[in-house]
């Protein structure tokens, strides 16, 4: 049973370098200490259980604050998600960006994304744009000095 839970530790360790959470890490060394107790008694199944979850509990209630504090006081890890980390971004639209009714494109990091105008005002090729938002896929843009180009603000007035 040791060599289960610590594959399952180390399973865990593999997850938590991808997310970064401080959650898993706990979960992964409550598995490794329930492994110490299935060397010393193979037979106590409970009792490895109930080291892996107090553990797991203890690390994730006590150590991970502290630890989490310490890597936002040193600069580390402030990742806002899959698609939050865009947002803020300033990119070029390729193609004439409207509402999502007429979805258009920009250049992100090399790539083609769908945008659709945050103001559902159409947005010209060419013009620099803020990526407010993400719904699925498409991304959500403005205008990056902030204003509509000047031949479609006449007409939104009227």
């Amino acid at each position: 049973m040791a060599i289960a839970w610590i594959v399952v530790g180390v399973l865990l360790i593999a997850v938590e370098l991808h997310h970064l959470a401080l959650y898993v890490l706990f979960a992964a060394v409550g598995c490794l200490a329930a492994a110490v107790v299935a060397v010393v008694s193979p037979d106590a199944i409970a009792a490895q259980v109930v080291v892996a979850v107090v553990v797991s509990l203890l690390g994730v209630l006590l150590v991970r604050p502290r630890m989490s504090g310490l890597m936002l006081r040193r600069g580390g890890h402030r990742g806002a998600g899959v698609h939050g980390g865009f947002i803020g971004n300033e990119v070029t639209t390729l193609d004439t960006v409207g509402d999502a009714d007429n979805i258009g494109h920009v250049e992100l990091a090399g790539e083609r994304w769908r945008a659709v105008s945050g103001s559902d005002h159409p947005l010209p090729a060419g013009t620099k744009v803020l990526i407010t938002g993400v719904q699925g896929t498409t991304l959500i843009v403005w205008p990056a000095d902030g204003h509509l180009p000047v031949d479609l603000q006449g007409d939104s007035s009227s």
